[in-house]
């Protein structure tokens, strides 16, 4: 994990203890005989805050699994004189309901506990112990920590990284990671055990890990040799219709925007353009004719107001491995590519990739034989 991660996580963990705080603080008010945190939270925090791709950390998870351990430590609590008799059997019956509601929070256990050998204080709350802190600390937790990943772009709550169809699929049959879906889960099954990650995304770091093992071979083919040359770029003033115009007549998906000098400042797809509404249901010439009745003729929006300005580049020496968690991970689908000044040369798409893959592979071949 790279040191700006663990620094996010543990910002994040610093303003969501806080945040829960001060929401009981302002509930209650400071005369409120209810724990303002309980330990709990903080093992909760390190979950959301440090791991939150993890199974264990997502938000049915910690509301579930909190208040269903809570309910039974409180019933125990009550139910069974002997406190150890009664913190044991409420963490394995806390473990039971966990399991059968799909809902497994390791920091639950911990609610269990409290609930039992809180003392007078938290055994003077009864069931309200459920509501007041756990319940609210939860949610305030969970809200903190949804705020917080959405802040920083990061992904939470956790899903699978691509819709996958069912074992036995076409999609699935044509696998290229050499394993299909129906073997994955096989292997899972055998195993019988629960893992800490979610299984789309070890299938997809399996497939990730045997595509980057695959292209090792090839660390020799720079990004020059595959790219496309012949580059169609527009520059920031260009009226958007022109760059609609350009994105039909090459049949491309993306143009780069550069300066005067070649240097590049966004890139602009037919994303861009269509989420703008611009061309959402016109054509460039309707969408003139509409501004002419509008008495706004040829002053349709610039490249400049609708391109993406954050842009992901690969320099031209750079071995095509390079490219392959850029594909793979990020969803791109072309990539400028850059020279030593940091001037656009090429583009790069997956067909470049593939193909550049495709003739490595054919002359290695020949060299064998």
């Amino acid at each position: 994990m790279k040191w700006q991660e663990r620094a996010r996580s543990c910002l994040g963990a610093l303003l969501g203890i806080a945040f829960t705080g001060g929401s009981m603080y302002l509930l209650l008010g400071p005369a409120a005989n209810v724990p303002l945190l309980v330990a709990p939270m903080g093992a909760s925090a390190v979950l959301l805050f440090a791991v939150p791709a993890s199974p264990l950390a997502q938000p049915w998870s910690i509301i579930g699994g909190n208040l269903v351990s809570a309910t039974i430590g409180v019933t125990c609590a009550h139910a069974i004189a002997d406190p150890t008799l009664a913190a044991a059997l409420a963490v394995a019956l806390s473990i039971c309901g966990m399991f059968a509601l799909r809902c497994v929070h390791p920091p639950s256990g911990a609610v269990a506990l409290t609930a039992v050998l809180g003392g007078p204080a938290i055994h003077a709350l009864g069931y309200r112990f459920v509501l007041e802190p756990i319940a609210i600390q939860s949610v305030a937790l969970l809200a903190a920590a949804i705020a917080y990943h959405a802040a920083t772009g990061h992904r939470y709550p956790h899903a699978g990284r691509q819709a996958r169809g069912p074992a036995g699929s076409p999609a699935d049959d044509a696998s290229r990671g050499g394993f299909t879906r129906a073997d994955f889960e096989a292997v899972l099954k055998r195993r019988g055990e629960m893992l800490d990650i979610d299984p789309d995304d070890l299938e997809s770091l399996l497939r990730e890990t045997q595509l980057q093992a695959f292209a090792r071979g090839f660390n020799e083919l720079t990004c020059e040799d595959i790219m496309s040359h012949h580059v169609v770029s527009v520059s920031a003033a260009t009226r958007a219709t022109t760059a609609w115009a350009l994105l039909k007549r090459n049949k491309v998906k993306a143009l780069p925007v550069t300066d005067a000098d070649q240097n590049l400042v966004g890139i602009v797809t037919r994303a861009n353009l269509v989420d703008k509404r611009i061309f959402s249901k016109f054509s460039p010439l309707t969408a003139r004719f509409d501004g002419w009745l509008r008495g706004d003729a040829l002053r349709t929006p610039s490249v400049g107001s609708v391109m993406s300005t954050e842009v992901c580049t690969i320099k031209a020496t750079a071995p095509i491995t390079d490219l392959v968690p850029m594909f793979a991970n990020h969803g791109h689908h072309h990539i400028p590519v850059l020279d030593a000044g940091g001037h656009l040369i090429g583009m790069i798409t997956q067909v470049d990739l593939i193909s550049g893959l495709y003739r490595q592979t054919v002359l290695k071949a020949q060299q064998v034989a």
